[in-house]
This record gives C-alpha cells, sequence and structure tokens, in this order.
C-alpha cells in the first residue's frame, strides 16, 4: 500500500504485527526497490502526529528527509539510519530528499516500529541521526562477509544507535555460498529479513529446522535458542536485516500513530493532539 504519495510499502509481519508474538517490534513496512522519476512535487507523507513508541527508517537506495515539532531536520542516504524516538508525542513528516526528488532514481527504504515500555511512553522525544560513517562494520570468519552494527552488539562491537529495551540490529552482507551463526541472547524475538539474494536459515531453539527466505520474506526464530544461522544461495550474494529485542510483556493498545498500553491512553493521546499539546504543527521543508 502507498504511505502518501512517496512510500509503496508492504508490511511484512502479516497478522503478527501489533501482537505480543513479535514483540519488542510492532510493524515492519518494506518499500522494495521502484524508480521515481524526476519531479519538482514533494513525494512523501505530509505532517502526522506519533506517541508510545519508536519509529527506525533504514535508507538503502534514495534519500528521506525529515523534520519534526522539536526542530529536528535531516536527510539519511543509502546506509543511514533515522531513529525517532515519539514516545509522549511528536509531529513529523517525511518526503523524498529535495536533490532525489529533483534528480529521480530507485528508491528502497525498511521502516521499523518499535514498541516502548509503559515507564518510557512518556518521555521527552528525541532523534538520532545515525550516519552510514558512524555506524561500525565487522568482517566475517574467512572473508564470508561483514555485519554492520546499528543497535546492539555483535562480536563485541557496539552500534551507535541508544535504545529502551535491549535490541541488536544488523545489516548483513553474505558472499554467496557462505555461512554464519548469529549469537542471540536468550529470549530474544529475532527476525530476519532478506534485502536481496535468498539464505538458508537454522536456529538453535528448535521448531522450525531450516527454512529458505527469498527476497523481501522474513523468518522469526523461537525465543528459545541463542543463536541463529544464515547460509546465503549458491546463486549469489545476500543482503539480509537482523532484529532481535528483549520482549515487552505488556499490554499493548494501538490506533492509527498512537501505542498505548490502554484504551483510554489511546482516547488521552488523540485528545492531547487534537488540543495541540502533543506538539505544534511546523513550517514543513520546501522544494
Amino acid at each position: 500500500h502507498w504511505v502518501g504519495d512517496g512510500f509503496n510499502v508492504y508490511p511484512l509481519f502479516g497478522s503478527m504485527a501489533f501482537t505480543k508474538e513479535i514483540s519488542p517490534f510492532l510493524m515492519l513496512d518494506y518499500a522494495a526497490p521502484k524508480t521515481f522519476h524526476a519531479t519538482t512535487q514533494k513525494r512523501g507523507v505530509g505532517q502526522h502526529p506519533h506517541r508510545g513508541f519508536e519509529t527506525v527508517t533504514m535508507a538503502f537506495k534514495g534519500e528521506v528527509e525529515h523534520a519534526d515539532s522539536e526542530g529536528n531536520r535531516g536527510i539519511i542516504g543509502p546506509g543511514d539510519v533515522q531513529w525517532m524516538t515519539a514516545a509522549s508525542g511528536i509531529i513529523h513528516e517525511e518526503f523524498h530528499s529535495t536533490n532525489f526528488a529533483k534528480e529521480g532514481g530507485v528508491f528502497e527504504m525498511v521502516q521499523l516500529w518499535v514498541n516502548l515500555p509503559a515507564e518510557h511512553k512518556m518521555s521527552p522525544p528525541s532523534y538520532q541521526p545515525i550516519l552510514a560513517s558512524s555506524i561500525p562494520s565487522v568482517a566475517l570468519p574467512s572473508s564470508a562477509g561483514s555485519v554492520s552494527v546499528i543497535a546492539g552488539a555483535f562480536a563485541g562491537v557496539a552500534g551507535p544507535a541508544r535504545t529502551f529495551t535491549p535490541i541488536n540490529m544488523w545489516t548483513v552482507t553474505l558472499k554467496a555460498g557462505r555461512a554464519m551463526t548469529a549469537p542471540i541472547p536468550a529470549g530474544h524475538t529475532t527476525v530476519v529479513f532478506v534485502r536481496s539474494g535468498a539464505v538458508t536459515t537454522a536456529g538453535d531453539g528448535g521448531g522450525e529446522g531450516k527454512a529458505r527466505i527469498v527476497q523481501g520474506q522474513i523468518s522469526v526464530f523461537s525465543r528459545e535458542g541463542e543463536s541463529c544461522e544464515l547460509e546465503a544461495g549458491e546463486e549469489g550474494d545476500a543482503e539480509v536485516v537482523v532484529l532481535s529485542g528483549m520482549p515487552i510483556e505488556e499490554e499493548i493498545a494501538a490506533r492509527g500513530p498512537f501505542v498505548m498500553n490502554t484504551k483510554a491512553e489511546l482516547r488521552e493521546a488523540m485528545e492531547d493532539y487534537s488540543s495541540g499539546r502533543m506538539g505544534k504543527h511546523f513550517k514543513s521543508t520546501g522544494r
């Protein structure tokens, strides 16, 4: 479906979205590679509110321009990440950057919604622009590929993102026919998303055994294991996103742009937004 007129996304979690089954994650939308022709018009989604969670945008191709009611402004391009903590409330907009819209090209991105525990849902909002240059890369043994660490840690290397609950977020490049074993803390919800190529996955927690997933698909692992194995297909290299996080054992009440714990809190969020207590609308980024 389209979000505004700039993001043609596919919801990857399906019926698991906004359930405890996928906690602490809420929603994962993928904008598969799509060509946009040059334009002088703004493409994207205009000002809208959020409360109670975080949005994490990963840019792979093209550029995304962000602005919000806290005064944050930023543009992310290939390899960059935008980590916005809505928490008590924020109004923001997301558009293709001015330069990308003017030049046109291929656009590809992922947006993940991460839940916040009740104790942090009303914390002050914040914004983390995480540029590719600040994301460390770890070489895999035997030249099998590399892991870029956005959040959490891999092989003792920590990522730059600040998180409220334990979360790992890695982008992985696996060379054709090569394999890796990723250590996952016990009890974590673990999701593997294949951006390109194909991988065979296996976890040590029992259950489904091995599974082959291809471009645009996800695999969710048992929480019982402490590692997941990934092996790229012989036909080519694979680009993979690995997410793991400690579940938040709380009720989930979600409606539109708000994710709280109770329906009463949702009503309060809607009232706060309509009365201007969730941030003020601001002058939009121009063309």
